[in-house]
């Protein structure tokens, strides 16, 4: 019984302190973490929200800046909680101090939910920022509070775990781009963000569907407007096996050393 205690205890210390190292590496580089993504956030409201939405007017009844404000939140946690757990996991990877982890008593499971925990707090950080600017352009009153909070901290956690795949396959540092150039980014852009699917032919509506970034949108949207282009119900499905799914897949992958120890 003692011996079982000692070991949670040291492990709840060693989470603790991976997280931690996580937090305190976006806070003291924040000017890298938080600043350029608010500053991104800030044009898209003005460019798209202001200068282009005056002429398109309403969407789903509501302004088209309000209307799209919630997808450029959502974007914004989507990228930097995928790209912290990259960026760092890549990082401990390439100084090689990653194998120390390894080889300690600390689980696998520990070592892959503390830099998860990073990617969820970087992408909540930039999300609430990026909330805070959305406030100068247009209202925001969350519709359904328990939706919004839930979505966003669930989909972090989704591309906070995509990440630490990429970064366990990626073998330079530019294989740490591919993904989100090439796979997230025309995902996003596809998913709602900027329009409502209502608006396509019949055809691109059912291929929209199979895109997954669709429903995380779409249910934070809810959570603030109330509206949404598919049941919420289903998004909460979606993101929970893709929770399910890369948790499992990644652990297997740290538990095996894939790219670590090849």
């Amino acid at each position: 019984m003692t011996e079982n205690r000692g070991r949670v205890r040291q492990n709840i210390t060693a989470l603790w302190t991976l997280v931690t190292k996580e937090y305190i590496r976006i806070v003291r580089i924040w000017i890298q973490t938080l600043v350029p993504p608010a500053i991104t956030m800030s044009l898209y409201f003005v460019i798209f929200g202001n200068l282009i939405g005056r002429r398109i007017g309403e969407m789903d009844g509501f302004g088209y800046m309000q209307f799209i404000a919630p997808g450029l939140i959502m974007m914004s946690v989507i990228t930097n909680a995928y790209g912290n757990v990259v960026s760092s996991f890549f990082g401990a990877k390439f100084a090689r101090h990653i194998e120390e982890m390894l080889v300690s008593p600390m689980p696998a499971s520990l070592i892959l939910l503390g830099h998860v925990a990073g990617g969820v707090i970087r992408g909540l950080l930039v999300g609430l920022l990026v909330t805070l600017i959305a406030l100068f352009f247009t209202d925001l009153r969350p519709e359904h509070p328990f939706v919004t909070i839930s979505v966003v901290f669930l989909t972090a956690v989704v591309f906070a775990l995509a990440g630490l795949i990429n970064a366990i396959f990626a073998r330079k540092f530019d294989d740490i781009s591919i993904i989100p150039t090439f796979v997230l980014t025309p995902l996003t852009y596809l998913g709602g963000v900027f329009y409502s699917i209502s608006l396509l032919p019949d055809f691109w509506q059912r291929v929209s569907l199979a895109n997954p970034v669709l429903y995380m949108v779409n249910a934070f949207r809810y959570g603030i407007l109330g509206v949404s282009d598919i049941p919420i119900d289903y998004a909460y499905l979606i993101i929970g096996v893709f929770i399910v799914s890369l948790y499992s897949f990644a652990l297997l992958l740290l538990k095996r050393g894939v790219g670590i120890r090849e």
